[in-house]
C-alpha cells in the first residue's frame, strides 16, 4: 500500500485548515466542489486546496 503524499503547498490545504478550527475558510473554499482529495476524502472547489487532488466527474 502506498503511502500517504502532499502535492503542493500543505499549508493552505483543508486538512491543515480544519486542525486550526477554521471552518469558515474551509466553507468558502469547499462550496462548489469539483474536486475530491485521494487522502482523505475531502472535497474542494480548486485541487490546489487538496493534497492528492482528483477531479470530480459529474454523474
Amino acid at each position: 500500500m502506498s503511502e500517504k503524499a502532499c502535492k503542493g503547498n500543505h499549508k493552505g490545504h483543508i486538512c491543515v485548515l480544519a486542525s486550526e478550527g477554521r471552518f469558515e475558510d474551509i466553507k468558502a473554499i469547499a462550496d462548489k466542489p469539483k474536486f475530491i482529495c485521494f487522502n482523505c476524502g475531502r472535497v474542494a472547489n480548486s485541487g490546489r486546496s487538496l493534497c492528492n487532488p482528483m477531479p470530480l466527474k459529474d454523474a
